[in-house]
């Protein structure tokens, strides 16, 4: 039971220099970017998305993200250094998920340029406001998006089963 998620949101531009080398995942890529988005989803969930039909479901949603335009990473020398997606979108706003940096490179400032370059990418794309909910005892994540310009403005509750 996640008791306390926070929701943030903004619709200003970021505060902050967005990552130039952040960009949209090409479909070839998929291969790269997988094996970031289950080791995302294994560090937030506790479990890997694979369990069960050998991730053919997660494998195919990625795809699916990567087809409409919606994953967003820096990759380099084969490897994502950081990664987001922009998963549900609406006329009035659409929700980042996913966000994850590779372990190595962590606290190197990846995580405030690319979230800065994906919310260009939402403001400008896809709706006037952008969301994501984070984990209430995820300091450094919470940091990060408040740099970028997020401010909480409610929250939700999860129960994973």
């Amino acid at each position: 039971i996640r008791a306390r998620q926070p929701v943030m949101a903004t619709s200003q531009e970021p505060a902050v220099p967005a990552d130039p080398l952040v960009r949209r995942v090409r479909l070839d890529e998929l291969g790269i970017l997988l094996p970031a988005s289950i080791a995302m989803f294994t560090e937030e969930v506790g479990l890997p998305p694979d369990v069960g039909d050998g991730g053919l479901l997660y494998r195919a949603r990625v795809e699916e993200l990567i087809r409409m335009g919606r994953a967003f990473a820096r990759i380099e020398d084969g490897r994502v250094v950081f990664k987001a997606e922009i998963g549900a979108v609406t006329p009035r706003a659409c929700q980042i998920q996913g966000v994850w940096v590779h372990p190595e490179l962590r606290g190197r400032g990846h995580a405030v340029a690319g979230m800065a370059a994906v919310v260009r990418y939402a403001l400008a794309e896809f709706a006037p406001v952008v969301t994501l909910y984070v984990n209430d005892f995820n300091a450094p994540a919470r940091a990060v998006y408040r740099k970028v310009g997020f401010e909480e403005i409610g929250e939700v509750m999860s129960i994973l089963f």
